[in-house]
């Protein structure tokens, strides 16, 4: 009985070892996204031409980058390697993050770019392992992302940022639907996967077309992404929700903000299009990934952390400071830049980046007294 009762316990620190070696490995891949969301915000303040920390025109030239795939394609594919529970996932991540370090280094911005060119591949192959596990509509959708990913990390090689704003776009919103069609399935009803697997395969393919016909596939774009926009807020129980108090009130408002930037900026592609001009440009941009993909990070932050670190987020009133910041300086951006204000325009931005450094602080002070 002793040498059992020895080999249980030895099994158990083992296991707790291991947990606390990979706790502590996830931990260092959302360092990595921090310091890539931090890095993106100084370089917004460089595009906005105001103040930043580090004044680099470099800094400037890779903020889409750094944002979309160094914060937002570490942050995903970390929660995707965490589903899947394999080792190799997490490269993908890693990747992601080191990609964006190398872009904000004086290495050759190539050198970024091929690393997040490959972290998208281990993305990818992530989401077909997901899909082998689990064949359903809701996972194909999630695949779709990883193509977008996929597409806009190598298009970024070649053409440039702008030239990939269509992908990664898509892949932001193809994301955060499957993510809520995941989190809301009982609400949603059962044809929903169905239906969000149609809505993501016509996105995918109207990117697809305004690689070959910029004009009109943008504008495709447009009329896909108000389509998601409207299904998403119809269907969501983030209505109904509303009407409760505390940390329910305070999702449903984050979701439907980003419902309604993401239905702004798709209104404006659709319509002008993505290079009219520089106002039309920055409605786009800003409403996708900040008025909705930011918006939807803090809805789910207090979810989505905890399954990532380990570590609870408690929901406190102090978490509708940055929302309400947020949407306030997307409200001032935007018509600021429609009305040709660039004194204007220029204090939202900067209330923007208030904004995230604000939620940021907010997030590791709850985490850390927890």
């Amino acid at each position: 009985m002793i040498p059992a009762a020895r080999q249980a316990a030895a099994s158990r620190l083992a296991s707790a070892l291991s947990s606390r070696r990979a706790t502590r490995g996830r931990v260092l891949l959302v360092a990595l996204g921090g310091v890539a969301l931090l890095s993106g915000l100084n370089a917004a303040l460089v595009r906005l031409e105001v103040w930043a920390p580090v004044a680099s025109d470099r800094l400037g030239d890779v903020h889409g980058q750094v944002m979309v795939l160094g914060f937002l394609g570490t942050l995903i594919s970390l929660e995707r390697a965490q589903a899947l529970g394999r080792a190799w996932a997490f490269l993908a991540p890693a990747l992601f993050g080191v990609g964006a370090l190398a872009l904000i280094s004086p290495a050759p911005p190539l050198l970024g770019e091929l690393l997040q060119v490959e972290g998208a591949l281990v993305f990818v192959a992530t989401y077909i392992a997901l899909w082998r596990r689990a064949p359903r509509p809701l996972v194909a959708v999630q695949v779709l992302s990883g193509v977008l990913v996929l597409g806009g990390a190598v298009v970024v090689t070649f053409a440039g940022a702008s030239g990939a704003l269509p992908w990664l776009a898509g892949f932001v919103i193809v994301t955060i639907a499957a993510e809520r069609a995941e989190l809301a399935a009982l609400s949603m009803g059962r044809r929903a996967d169905l239906e969000l697997l149609a809505l993501a395969s016509a996105l995918t393919l109207s990117v697809l077309s305004a690689l070959v016909f910029p004009t009109v596939g943008e504008r495709l774009v447009g009329v896909t992404v108000v389509a998601i926009a409207v299904w998403l807020a119809v269907h969501d129980v983030a209505r109904r929700q509303l009407r409760l108090t505390g940390q329910h009130r305070y999702l449903a408002t984050a979701l439907l903000a980003g419902y309604a930037n993401l239905l702004i900026a798709g209104l404006v592609l659709a319509v002008a299009g993505l290079r009219t001009s520089t106002a039309t440009y920055d409605v786009v941009v800003h409403g996708v990934f900040l008025g909705f993909a930011v918006s939807m990070v803090m809805a789910h932050a207090p979810v989505i952390l905890p399954a990532v670190l380990g570590r609870p987020l408690p929901y406190r009133p102090v978490l509708w400071v940055p929302l309400v910041l947020l949407h306030v300086s997307l409200g001032i951006r935007f018509t600021s830049a429609l009305s040709g204000q660039n004194q204007l325009w220029q204090a939202g931005g900067v209330l923007g980046v208030l904004a995230m450094l604000t939620f940021l602080a907010t997030a590791v002070t709850l985490v850390v007294r927890r």
